[in-house]
């Protein structure tokens, strides 16, 4: 499974300019592991890096102009940093397995002269086999739409007879490159990329959604908002019947009070799901359930998915959520992300020090404010006071509630 070892955001928002991980030209630093979680006071720019992930998935689906109004972004003026012009830059550095050759993906949007906001810069760049020195070749860079890409894998490696580049010109200077050459099989290492870039999992998983009762018809995924968690469950049922009641069993014995977790059938063919509480001869249904029991049944569906989306970054996953289950959450969240062949890579942000106990300080990032009023972000390891303390048995989220992780006392 794919694997983000950094990732860099410039001039967005509150966002001037952070790192977090690895980049190819910053190989000295620790790479991203396979659970991340972003710790900070609230208004240090948490919301804003999990959107900056956000606007980049979008930006593949719409384009750059309408993913910047996209959930009330506010367009270009507004994501801006302040008092800065542009342009907002990502990069992104991951391999698409371990023992795979990092990928670089560098994106820069800039207004053009009317003003609107247009791919001023985009490039994708590899190491050839064999190379471990040297800047990686780029195997596409467009500047305005128009460009250059290496076509075919043979050719990328040395391999192929010239020419193996071939001009680029796109007719929509607001539509990324890998969204149209992602689909050509010219370019089957574009295409990898695009379908990484668009398989990440966004959680904007609300309760109330997730206790409507939708048409009838099994669907693979849990959706953005969990408005599809009946639809899920109709599919783990009918194509994992064996294993999704075993997960119904873990997930039930995770939820103080519950019982047992079973399903039934309507008479248009939907699936209700069933909580035995325990003290209660009848059922309640998922419409009556608390905000914290669906978000963990959501949470844990999510996690057992067969076939899991390489990257799912979740907001703030303690909305709700009893305070003892937070510890349970987080080592769910670890196992997932590192007991699979197939294991996503989980990032999320918290601001809760019962979530962050049950982390460890090479897995959690401290976002704060500066005192321009830009974030900072570092990495809880590299205090070696704090390293030290965790490894003598204190729990992290106990010292950064004690502020051992504040800056000032850094």
């Amino acid at each position: 499974m794919a694997l983000i070892e950094g990732f860099r955001v410039q001039n967005y928002r509150a966002l001037k300019d952070i790192t977090i991980g690895k980049l190819w030209n910053q190989q000295n630093a620790p790479a991203l592991t396979p659970l991340v979680a972003v710790i900070g006071k609230n208004g240090v720019g948490k919301s804003t890096l999990f959107d900056a992930f956000g606007f980049l998935s979008d930006c593949l689906a719409v384009g750059v102009e309408e993913a910047c109004d996209l959930k009330q972004r506010g367009g270009f003026d507004r994501l801006v940093s302040s008092g800065e012009s542009g342009p907002i830059h990502f990069e992104i550095y991951y391999r698409e397995s371990p023992g795979d050759r990092p990928i670089t993906y560098e994106l820069s949007i800039s207004r053009d002269k009317s003003g609107r906001p247009y791919v001023a810069e985009e490039r994708l760049r590899q190491r050839r086999k064999g190379e471990s020195r040297g800047w990686p070749l780029s195997f596409l860079h467009l500047k305005g739409g128009e460009g250059s890409a290496w076509s075919g894998e043979e050719s990328f490696e040395g391999k192929g007879e010239e020419p193996s580049r071939v001009a680029v010109e796109l007719t929509d200077q607001r539509k990324l490159g890998v969204a149209t050459l992602g689909t050509l099989k010219a370019h089957p290492r574009i295409a990898k990329f695009r379908k990484f870039l668009e398989s990440w999992y966004l959680s904007y998983f609300t309760p109330d959604a997730a206790r409507s009762l939708p048409m009838a018809g099994p669907q693979k995924h849990l959706n953005m908002h969990g408005d599809n968690l009946g639809n899920v469950v109709q599919f783990m049922e009918r194509d994992y019947r064996g294993r999704f009641q075993s997960i119904l069993n873990q997930i039930a014995a995770k939820i103080p009070g519950v019982k047992k977790i079973d399903t039934k059938k309507t008479d248009d063919g939907r699936l209700l799901l069933r909580f035995n509480d325990r003290g209660f001869q009848d059922p309640f249904f998922a419409q009556q359930m608390s905000d914290g029991t669906l978000k963990m049944f959501a949470y844990m569906l999510l996690l057992e998915d067969p076939d899991p989306a390489p990257f799912i970054c979740i907001e703030e996953p303690e909305n709700g959520l009893y305070h003892k289950l937070l510890e349970t959450l987080a080592s769910e969240f670890r196992a997932h992300a590192t007991g699979k062949k197939n294991a996503p890579q989980i990032f999320v942000t918290t601001h809760q020090p019962y979530f962050v106990d049950a982390l460890r300080p090479d897995e959690t990032w401290v976002l704060e404010k500066g005192a321009d009023g830009f974030s900072t972000i570092r990495q809880a390891s590299a205090d070696p006071t704090v390293q030290s303390m965790v490894e003598e048995g204190l729990p992290l989220g106990s010292l950064w509630y004690s502020d051992y992780l504040d800056a000032r006392t850094a």
